[in-house]
Protein backbone atom coordinates (compact mmCIF):
# COMPACT_ATOMS: atom_id res chain seq x y z
CA UNK A 1 0.00 0.00 0.00
CA UNK A 2 2.85 2.37 0.85
CA UNK A 3 3.97 1.93 -2.25
CA UNK A 4 1.12 2.64 -4.17
CA UNK A 5 0.82 6.00 -2.19
CA UNK A 6 3.85 6.90 -3.29
CA UNK A 7 3.02 5.74 -6.94
CA UNK A 8 -0.11 8.12 -6.80
CA UNK A 9 1.73 11.31 -5.24
CA UNK A 10 4.19 11.11 -8.06
CA UNK A 11 1.84 10.94 -10.74
CA UNK A 12 -0.29 13.82 -8.69
CA UNK A 13 -0.25 17.17 -11.20
CA UNK A 14 -0.38 18.85 -8.01
CA UNK A 15 2.88 17.17 -6.69
CA UNK A 16 4.70 17.76 -9.93
CA UNK A 17 3.97 21.09 -10.14
CA UNK A 18 5.06 22.03 -6.92
CA UNK A 19 8.17 20.17 -7.56
CA UNK A 20 8.77 22.16 -10.95
CA UNK A 21 8.32 25.85 -8.54
CA UNK A 22 10.80 24.45 -5.66
CA UNK A 23 13.42 23.38 -8.79
CA UNK A 24 12.94 27.17 -10.34
CA UNK A 25 12.67 28.72 -6.79
CA UNK A 26 16.20 27.35 -6.42
CA UNK A 27 17.49 27.97 -9.90
CA UNK A 28 16.22 31.46 -9.62
CA UNK A 29 18.05 32.00 -5.64
CA UNK A 30 21.15 30.75 -7.90
CA UNK A 31 21.06 33.04 -10.36
CA UNK A 32 20.64 35.92 -8.11
CA UNK A 33 22.42 35.08 -5.16
CA UNK A 34 25.15 33.18 -5.75
CA UNK A 35 26.12 33.67 -9.25
CA UNK A 36 26.97 37.34 -8.82
CA UNK A 37 29.26 36.67 -5.73
CA UNK A 38 31.21 34.17 -7.90
CA UNK A 39 31.48 36.81 -10.51
CA UNK A 40 32.61 38.99 -7.96
CA UNK A 41 35.28 36.41 -7.02
CA UNK A 42 36.91 36.07 -10.50
CA UNK A 43 37.08 40.03 -11.07
CA UNK A 44 39.03 39.94 -7.73
CA UNK A 45 40.96 37.75 -9.43
CA UNK A 46 41.65 39.18 -12.59
CA UNK A 47 42.79 42.17 -10.32
CA UNK A 48 45.28 40.63 -8.56
CA UNK A 49 43.55 41.30 -5.04
CA UNK A 50 44.41 38.99 -2.14
CA UNK A 51 40.24 39.15 -1.09
CA UNK A 52 40.50 37.23 2.04
CA UNK A 53 42.40 39.89 3.71
CA UNK A 54 42.55 43.02 1.48
CA UNK A 55 46.17 43.15 0.25
CA UNK A 56 47.49 43.19 -3.00
CA UNK A 57 49.23 40.45 -4.47
CA UNK A 58 52.90 40.59 -5.22
CA UNK A 59 52.90 40.33 -8.82
CA UNK A 60 56.52 41.97 -9.46
CA UNK A 61 59.44 39.82 -9.08
CA UNK A 62 61.29 41.90 -6.58
CA UNK A 63 58.25 41.97 -4.55
CA UNK A 64 57.28 38.25 -4.87
CA UNK A 65 61.08 38.01 -3.95
CA UNK A 66 60.47 40.16 -0.95
CA UNK A 67 57.14 38.52 0.40
CA UNK A 68 58.68 34.96 0.34
CA UNK A 69 61.76 36.24 2.01
CA UNK A 70 59.26 37.99 5.14
CA UNK A 71 57.16 34.76 4.75
CA UNK A 72 60.48 32.80 5.64
CA UNK A 73 61.82 34.83 8.80
CA UNK A 74 57.81 34.64 9.89
CA UNK A 75 58.29 30.51 10.15
CA UNK A 76 62.11 30.22 10.29
CA UNK A 77 62.78 33.06 12.31
CA UNK A 78 65.07 36.04 10.72
CA UNK A 79 68.45 34.30 11.53
CA UNK A 80 69.94 30.99 9.30
CA UNK A 81 67.45 28.31 10.49
CA UNK A 82 64.78 26.06 8.34
CA UNK A 83 61.51 24.34 8.56
CA UNK A 84 59.90 21.75 7.19
CA UNK A 85 56.55 23.86 7.11
CA UNK A 86 55.92 25.65 3.05
CA UNK A 87 55.29 28.35 1.90
CA UNK A 88 53.28 28.11 -1.53
CA UNK A 89 53.06 30.27 -4.11
CA UNK A 90 50.48 29.99 -7.25
CA UNK A 91 52.01 31.58 -9.86
CA UNK A 92 49.33 32.25 -12.95
CA UNK A 93 50.15 32.86 -16.77
CA UNK A 94 49.15 32.44 -19.69
CA UNK A 95 50.69 29.98 -22.21
CA UNK A 96 53.12 28.28 -19.17
CA UNK A 97 53.22 25.18 -18.20
CA UNK A 98 51.04 23.54 -15.47
CA UNK A 99 53.43 22.33 -13.01
CA UNK A 100 53.86 21.84 -9.33
CA UNK A 101 57.61 21.85 -8.16
CA UNK A 102 58.80 21.77 -4.47
CA UNK A 103 62.09 24.03 -3.88
CA UNK A 104 63.62 22.04 -1.06
CA UNK A 105 66.73 23.75 0.88
CA UNK A 106 70.17 23.29 -0.23
CA UNK A 107 72.72 20.64 1.11
CA UNK A 108 74.69 22.32 4.28
CA UNK A 109 77.63 20.08 5.75
CA UNK A 110 79.04 22.37 7.63
CA UNK A 111 76.71 24.96 10.08
CA UNK A 112 77.63 28.64 9.58
CA UNK A 113 76.89 31.29 12.34
CA UNK A 114 73.59 31.17 13.57
CA UNK A 115 72.68 27.83 12.36
CA UNK A 116 72.11 24.54 14.58
CA UNK A 117 74.64 22.24 14.79
CA UNK A 118 72.57 19.50 13.35
CA UNK A 119 71.54 21.48 10.58
CA UNK A 120 72.53 18.72 7.63
CA UNK A 121 70.38 16.06 9.40
CA UNK A 122 67.68 18.67 9.43
CA UNK A 123 68.00 19.67 5.74
CA UNK A 124 68.31 15.60 4.87
CA UNK A 125 65.38 14.41 6.96
CA UNK A 126 63.13 17.33 4.98
CA UNK A 127 64.51 16.50 1.44
CA UNK A 128 64.29 12.55 2.46
CA UNK A 129 60.25 13.88 3.07
CA UNK A 130 59.71 14.99 -0.43
CA UNK A 131 62.01 12.74 -2.50
CA UNK A 132 60.79 8.91 -0.98
CA UNK A 133 57.62 8.80 -2.49
CA UNK A 134 57.41 6.72 -5.78
CA UNK A 135 55.33 9.45 -7.59
CA UNK A 136 57.89 12.32 -7.18
CA UNK A 137 59.95 12.75 -9.80
CA UNK A 138 63.49 13.92 -8.37
CA UNK A 139 64.93 17.17 -10.30
CA UNK A 140 68.67 17.23 -9.10
CA UNK A 141 70.67 20.54 -10.00
CA UNK A 142 74.35 19.91 -10.35
CA UNK A 143 76.96 22.72 -10.96
CA UNK A 144 79.26 21.69 -14.33
CA UNK A 145 82.27 23.01 -11.92
CA UNK A 146 82.13 19.63 -9.89
CA UNK A 147 82.57 16.14 -10.29
CA UNK A 148 79.02 14.85 -10.55
CA UNK A 149 79.83 11.24 -8.62
CA UNK A 150 80.37 13.34 -5.48
CA UNK A 151 77.34 15.14 -5.38
CA UNK A 152 75.20 15.24 -2.56
CA UNK A 153 72.46 15.50 -4.34
CA UNK A 154 73.10 12.44 -6.55
CA UNK A 155 73.47 10.36 -3.38
CA UNK A 156 70.61 11.14 -1.74
CA UNK A 157 68.57 10.51 -4.83
CA UNK A 158 70.00 7.20 -5.39
CA UNK A 159 69.47 6.15 -1.60
CA UNK A 160 65.44 6.52 -2.60
CA UNK A 161 65.71 6.05 -6.72
CA UNK A 162 68.40 3.10 -7.36
CA UNK A 163 67.33 2.74 -10.67
CA UNK A 164 67.47 5.92 -11.46
CA UNK A 165 64.05 5.82 -13.13
CA UNK A 166 62.34 9.24 -11.80
CA UNK A 167 65.33 10.86 -11.28
CA UNK A 168 66.46 14.12 -13.45
CA UNK A 169 69.49 16.25 -13.76
CA UNK A 170 69.56 20.12 -13.84
CA UNK A 171 73.32 21.28 -15.19
CA UNK A 172 73.58 24.77 -14.05
CA UNK A 173 76.96 27.03 -14.27
CA UNK A 174 77.43 25.69 -17.96
CA UNK A 175 79.44 28.40 -19.08
CA UNK A 176 81.61 28.52 -16.30
CA UNK A 177 82.79 25.10 -17.28
CA UNK A 178 82.44 24.06 -20.74
CA UNK A 179 85.19 21.54 -20.74
CA UNK A 180 84.52 17.86 -20.52
CA UNK A 181 80.50 18.44 -20.17
CA UNK A 182 79.44 17.31 -23.41
CA UNK A 183 81.64 13.97 -21.88
CA UNK A 184 79.62 14.20 -18.28
CA UNK A 185 76.32 14.11 -19.72
CA UNK A 186 76.70 11.70 -22.38
CA UNK A 187 78.09 8.79 -20.38
CA UNK A 188 75.95 9.13 -17.24
CA UNK A 189 78.56 7.86 -15.17
CA UNK A 190 76.41 8.25 -11.67
CA UNK A 191 72.57 6.62 -13.52
CA UNK A 192 70.52 9.37 -14.25
CA UNK A 193 67.29 7.38 -15.27
CA UNK A 194 65.64 10.40 -17.12
CA UNK A 195 68.59 12.06 -18.66
CA UNK A 196 70.26 16.04 -17.85
CA UNK A 197 69.54 18.98 -19.13
CA UNK A 198 71.59 21.80 -19.04
CA UNK A 199 71.39 25.42 -18.51
CA UNK A 200 72.77 28.67 -18.02
CA UNK A 201 71.99 30.87 -14.95
CA UNK A 202 70.73 34.42 -15.61
CA UNK A 203 73.45 36.68 -15.02
CA UNK A 204 73.10 40.35 -13.04
CA UNK A 205 70.32 42.17 -13.53
CA UNK A 206 69.09 40.12 -16.65
CA UNK A 207 65.20 39.37 -16.93
CA UNK A 208 63.94 36.58 -17.99
CA UNK A 209 63.27 36.99 -21.86
CA UNK A 210 67.37 38.48 -21.88
CA UNK A 211 68.39 35.47 -19.97
CA UNK A 212 66.73 33.05 -22.55
CA UNK A 213 68.41 34.74 -25.49
CA UNK A 214 71.68 35.01 -24.27
CA UNK A 215 71.25 30.52 -23.16
CA UNK A 216 69.94 30.37 -26.42
CA UNK A 217 73.05 32.10 -28.12
CA UNK A 218 75.52 29.90 -25.97
CA UNK A 219 74.64 26.50 -26.63
CA UNK A 220 74.22 28.29 -30.09
CA UNK A 221 77.63 29.53 -31.34
CA UNK A 222 80.03 28.02 -28.33
CA UNK A 223 82.57 25.97 -29.59
CA UNK A 224 81.87 23.25 -27.00
CA UNK A 225 78.27 23.69 -25.65
CA UNK A 226 76.97 23.66 -29.28
CA UNK A 227 78.13 20.16 -29.66
CA UNK A 228 75.78 19.46 -26.73
CA UNK A 229 72.38 17.92 -28.19
CA UNK A 230 69.78 20.36 -28.47
CA UNK A 231 66.94 18.32 -26.72
CA UNK A 232 69.29 18.49 -23.96
CA UNK A 233 69.94 22.44 -23.39
CA UNK A 234 67.52 25.21 -22.35
CA UNK A 235 64.98 26.05 -19.90
CA UNK A 236 62.39 25.63 -22.17
CA UNK A 237 63.35 22.33 -22.90
CA UNK A 238 63.53 21.80 -19.04
CA UNK A 239 59.87 22.55 -18.42
CA UNK A 240 58.76 20.69 -21.37
CA UNK A 241 60.16 18.03 -19.94
CA UNK A 242 59.05 18.42 -16.56
CA UNK A 243 55.51 18.32 -17.99
CA UNK A 244 55.71 15.13 -19.92
CA UNK A 245 57.15 13.61 -17.15
CA UNK A 246 54.40 14.81 -14.42
CA UNK A 247 51.43 13.70 -16.99
CA UNK A 248 53.19 10.27 -17.28
CA UNK A 249 53.47 9.49 -13.55
CA UNK A 250 50.46 10.75 -13.11
CA UNK A 251 48.97 8.56 -15.89
CA UNK A 252 50.96 5.94 -14.34
CA UNK A 253 50.15 6.34 -10.43
CA UNK A 254 46.31 7.76 -10.82
CA UNK A 255 44.62 4.05 -10.99
CA UNK A 256 46.37 3.47 -7.74
CA UNK A 257 45.84 6.52 -6.00
CA UNK A 258 42.22 6.17 -6.94
CA UNK A 259 42.13 2.60 -5.26
CA UNK A 260 43.34 3.72 -2.41
CA UNK A 261 40.82 6.42 -2.22
CA UNK A 262 38.15 4.84 -2.60
CA UNK A 263 39.36 1.70 -0.19
CA UNK A 264 39.59 4.43 2.61
CA UNK A 265 36.29 6.04 1.82
CA UNK A 266 34.68 2.51 2.04
CA UNK A 267 36.39 2.19 5.64
CA UNK A 268 35.82 5.38 7.04
CA UNK A 269 32.15 5.04 5.66
CA UNK A 270 31.96 1.09 7.26
CA UNK A 271 33.47 3.40 10.59
CA UNK A 272 30.80 6.18 10.39
CA UNK A 273 27.93 3.36 10.23
CA UNK A 274 29.00 1.55 13.34
CA UNK A 275 29.54 5.20 14.97
CA UNK A 276 26.32 6.14 17.19
CA UNK A 277 24.01 8.53 15.44
CA UNK A 278 24.21 12.28 16.26
CA UNK A 279 21.65 13.43 18.80
CA UNK A 280 20.86 17.21 18.31
CA UNK A 281 17.88 17.61 20.62
CA UNK A 282 15.84 15.90 22.66
CA UNK A 283 13.46 14.99 20.29
CA UNK A 284 16.21 12.99 18.31
CA UNK A 285 17.07 11.66 21.76
CA UNK A 286 13.56 10.42 22.79
CA UNK A 287 13.02 8.92 19.21
CA UNK A 288 16.14 6.99 19.63
CA UNK A 289 15.26 5.63 23.21
CA UNK A 290 12.04 4.59 22.27
CA UNK A 291 13.72 2.54 19.42
CA UNK A 292 16.19 1.17 21.74
CA UNK A 293 13.39 0.10 24.11
CA UNK A 294 11.39 -1.45 21.50
CA UNK A 295 14.05 -4.19 20.09
CA UNK A 296 14.81 -5.11 23.60
CA UNK A 297 11.20 -5.92 23.48
CA UNK A 298 11.03 -7.91 20.59
CA UNK A 299 14.75 -9.72 21.56
CA UNK A 300 12.88 -10.53 24.80
CA UNK A 301 10.23 -11.54 22.83
CA UNK A 302 11.44 -14.02 21.03
CA UNK A 303 13.51 -15.73 23.93
CA UNK A 304 11.02 -16.19 26.41
CA UNK A 305 7.93 -16.35 24.41
CA UNK A 306 9.00 -18.15 21.28
CA UNK A 307 11.76 -19.54 22.44
CA UNK A 308 13.54 -18.31 19.35
CA UNK A 309 17.67 -17.93 20.29
CA UNK A 310 18.52 -16.89 16.48
CA UNK A 311 20.16 -13.70 18.11
CA UNK A 312 22.51 -15.97 20.16
CA UNK A 313 23.48 -18.82 18.15
CA UNK A 314 26.98 -19.15 20.67
CA UNK A 315 25.22 -18.75 23.66
CA UNK A 316 23.54 -21.88 24.75
CA UNK A 317 23.28 -20.96 28.11
CA UNK A 318 20.64 -18.97 27.33
CA UNK A 319 18.38 -21.75 26.23
CA UNK A 320 16.05 -23.31 27.80
CA UNK A 321 16.19 -26.79 27.93
CA UNK A 322 19.88 -25.86 29.38
CA UNK A 323 18.84 -23.83 31.95
CA UNK A 324 16.67 -27.03 33.32
CA UNK A 325 19.33 -29.18 32.98
CA UNK A 326 21.57 -27.32 35.47
CA UNK A 327 18.72 -27.28 38.07
CA UNK A 328 17.84 -30.82 37.87
CA UNK A 329 21.97 -31.45 37.89
CA UNK A 330 21.60 -29.20 41.17
CA UNK A 331 18.69 -31.25 42.84
CA UNK A 332 19.97 -34.38 41.72
CA UNK A 333 22.95 -33.66 43.95
CA UNK A 334 21.40 -32.46 47.28
CA UNK A 335 18.79 -36.01 46.71
CA UNK A 336 21.04 -38.70 47.81
CA UNK A 337 22.04 -36.87 51.07
CA UNK A 338 18.50 -36.79 52.48
CA UNK A 339 16.75 -39.48 50.88
CA UNK A 340 17.57 -43.24 50.69
CA UNK A 341 18.11 -44.19 46.88
CA UNK A 342 16.94 -47.57 45.45
CA UNK A 343 16.38 -48.85 42.33
CA UNK A 344 12.91 -47.26 41.78
CA UNK A 345 14.42 -44.00 42.92
CA UNK A 346 17.11 -43.26 40.43
CA UNK A 347 14.74 -41.55 38.05
CA UNK A 348 15.62 -37.95 39.31
CA UNK A 349 19.25 -38.94 38.86
CA UNK A 350 18.61 -40.25 34.94
CA UNK A 351 16.62 -37.08 34.34
CA UNK A 352 19.68 -34.76 34.08
CA UNK A 353 21.81 -37.30 32.05
CA UNK A 354 19.10 -37.11 29.93
CA UNK A 355 18.53 -33.54 29.96
CA UNK A 356 22.34 -33.08 29.76
CA UNK A 357 22.21 -34.50 26.59
CA UNK A 358 19.66 -32.30 25.17
CA UNK A 359 21.54 -29.04 27.08
CA UNK A 360 22.89 -28.36 23.51
CA UNK A 361 19.79 -28.47 21.86
CA UNK A 362 17.76 -25.46 20.47
CA UNK A 363 14.33 -26.58 20.78
CA UNK A 364 11.89 -24.32 21.51
CA UNK A 365 9.18 -26.65 23.18
CA UNK A 366 10.35 -25.44 26.35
Amino acid sequence: MGANKKASAADDPKHAVASAVTASAIAASYDDQIRPLLDAVDRLRHLKLEYSTGRVVATTEAKVADAINAATAEIAGSGKGISDAPITLVVRKRGVPDLTLVDLPGITRVPVQGQPEDIYDQVAKIIREYISPKESIILSVLSATVDFPTCESIRMSQQVDRTGERTLAVVTKVDKAPEGLLEKVTMDDVNIGLGYVCVRNRIGDETYDQARVEEERLFKYHPLLSKIDKSMVGIPVLAQRLMQIQAGIIAKCLPDIVKQINDRLSRSSAELDQMPQDLNNAADAVRVFFHIVKKVCSSLEKVLVRGDFDEYPDEREFHGTARIAEMLTGYAKKLPAQCPTSSDDLFLIRCPKTSSMASGSTSRTW
